[in-house]
């Protein structure tokens, strides 16, 4: 019986860790692709040869006040997938919900959290199943659940746009890059070890254009690549329209596509927001169940970072922090 338990488990994981992976970040194999200059945007601007104190409060000024946003219209594409219509809700500090469908097979796609757990749900997944974890189980140490989805999906706000710098951590920078852009390092503490974040600013106008993680053998963990930045009308506040996710290790690349995303603006519907939804036919599945055990995602080429990079990053470089 408990042998069976555990064989249903890896099954089960060998589905969940693909797509999981797949919406937690992203980066590229081989070229290091970055948005053209933002010749529409107008804005704040930086002062010249700004310092990490200046561009810190410049950034962290403007993602501190986005509290909560709402993209009705949203798309998401990629890859092997159907372009998705797609809502996508945020509110501090762990609220996330996306959900996407498609004209003809109606509901396709689930992601959400709220303060207590986080949840996956693929219609077309075999086995069926709604992958849940408490986020109490999930932020323990060795987790089960971490291991299944080991990008922490609150990564995925950031990637839209909401990120911060962290100045109680170790930070490097500002680092000049070509193309006008700015490059700051810091080193993030994890159950798992230290985990690099890179972030690449526009040197102007202090735009998040793409942020890169690598684990601490310095192994590309997840990226994303912010383009057409907007600043809201009403809250003068700043988001990208758009967001390449890529995660090399799975081989995956998302494009969301945010569009006009009204900020600081509360969801219609709070309680179904929020609410870990449940669909017939598919059953719950606790990630953290010590039952499913963690399933190796086949490894592409790692990306290994060395510093400030040139537009097509070479895959031999070594972690240089």
């Amino acid at each position: 019986m408990e042998a069976e338990k555990r064989r249903t488990g890896r099954d089960f994981a060998r589905q969940a860790v693909p797509w999981l992976v797949l919406l937690a970040g992203l980066s590229l194999a081989g070229c290091r692709m970055l948005p053209t200059a933002e010749t529409e945007y107008v804005g704040p601007e930086l002062p010249p040869s700004p310092t990490l104190d200046q561009i810190a409060a410049f950034v962290n000024g403007n993602a501190s006040r986005i509290q909560s946003f709402i993209a009705d219209e949203a798309v998401i594409s990629g890859p092997g997938i159907p372009s998705l219509r797609t809502q996508i809700a945020f509110e501090r500090p762990r609220r996330l919900r996306i959900r996407g469908e498609t004209g003809i097979s109606g509901m396709e796609l689930d992601v959400g959290s709220n303060d207590e757990v986080f949840w996956f749900w693929v219609k077309r997944n075999q086995p069926p199943a709604l992958y849940f974890s408490r986020w109490s189980d999930y932020d323990l140490p060795g987790s089960v659940a971490r291991r299944a989805v080991p990008l922490d999906p609150q990564w995925l706000v950031e990637a839209f746009g909401i990120a911060e710098i962290d100045l109680a951590s170790p930070t490097e920078g500002p680092i000049p890059l070509a193309g006008n852009r700015l490059e700051i390092r810091t080193r993030r503490q994890t159950p798992e070890g230290p985990v690099a974040k890179v972030m690449v600013l526009d040197a102007q106008y202090g735009l998040v254009l793409a942020q890169h993680l690598y684990d601490p053998q310095g192994r590309l963990l997840a990226s994303a690549v912010s383009y057409d930045h907007r600043r809201d009308p009403v809250s003068g506040l700043v988001m990208p329209r758009s967001v390449e996710l890529q995660v090399p290790r799975a081989g995956m690349t998302l494009r969301v596509h945010l569009g006009n995303a009204r900020i600081n603006q509360p969801a219609a519907d709070p309680a179904g927001t929020w609410a870990m939804p449940q669909y017939p036919g598919y059953p719950l599945v606790n990630l953290a169940d010590p039952a499913m055990q963690a399933v190796p995602v086949p490894q592409s080429q790692p990306v290994v970072y060395s510093g400030a990079l040139p537009a097509c990053t070479p895959q031999t470089a070594v972690l240089a922090y």
